[in-house]
């Protein structure tokens, strides 16, 4: 697929998702679908380690096209951005929303998707859509995870914008850093992730996320297996030991 309104790069282990769709980045049915593409050829990467959005211009994004909402074009749009999330949802390594600028509507509710949101301190957060009639489908399911069912009716709600540090108080946004230092910091951070093994980053996100929900005796045997069953046997976790032992850093196989 021609790509329009993102940018793609790949390097050292890291995928990096660019919008690039002025002058907001407001998403539109043909930049969800670019994106939806995309992420399905790098779910069979077996060397990445993690992927990145990041956009071009003022905004990260500043939401759904208000365009698409339209009746004639409102039922692809919300199937369309359901199959984003859910591409989202099951993709295998982490993801970060590496925000800048406005991060509104779906916006925001693409950067909640993420497992993890790096923001500048001048970015800032919000569901505005009420204002103009509508709710966030997806705010509602996954922000309640993230803050809690009283703080969501509040976002949806009011409408009201958020700054980088009262998303980080709320728990929704990881780490705030200065504008400044925006690239340098991010780039810290996911070397923290890149430095480890592509196949323990994937199993690591994995034990996390099939004990969501589940009954403690139940999560704990689902994850005890994985350790015991999966893990315990790739070559990379016996290296990890090793390293340790041996004093050195490891080498890792991805196997």
């Amino acid at each position: 697929m021609a790509l329009k309104h993102i940018i793609v790069a790949k390097d050292a282990g890291v995928a990096r998702i660019t919008f690039n769709r002025p002058k907001y980045n407001m998403l539109s049915i043909e930049m969800m679908k670019e994106i939806i593409s995309v992420l399905g050829e790098l779910a069979g990467d077996k060397e990445l380690k993690c992927v990145v959005f990041l956009a071009e211009g003022r905004s990260w994004c500043a939401g759904v096209d208000v365009e698409d909402h339209k009746p004639e074009l409102v039922d692809e749009m919300i199937a369309t951005f359901n199959r984003l999330l859910k591409s989202m949802d099951e993709f295998e390594l982490p993801t970060i929303a590496a925000v800048h600028g406005a991060c509104l509507g779906g916006g925001m509710e693409v950067a909640i998707a993420c497992d993890s949101i790096v923001a500048a301190k001048g970015a800032s957060f919000g569901q505005p859509e009420i204002k103009l009639g509508f709710f966030p489908p997806y705010a509602a399911i996954r922000l309640p995870q993230l803050v809690g069912p009283a703080k969501t009716v509040e976002v949806c709600t009011t409408g009201k914008r958020y700054s980088a540090k009262e998303a980080r108080h709320m728990g929704f946004v990881s780490t705030v850093v200065d504008d400044e230092t925006f690239k340098e910091e991010l780039d810290k951070f996911i070397g923290e992730i890149t430095a480890n093994s592509p196949l323990i980053i994937r199993l690591n996100k994995r034990a996390v996320k099939q004990c969501l929900g589940l009954p403690f005796d139940k999560a704990v045997q689902q994850v005890s297996d994985l350790f015991l069953k999966t893990l315990m046997k790739t070559e990379d976790t016996q290296e990890g030991m090793a390293s340790y032992f041996e004093k050195r850093r490891p080498v890792w196989k991805n196997k």
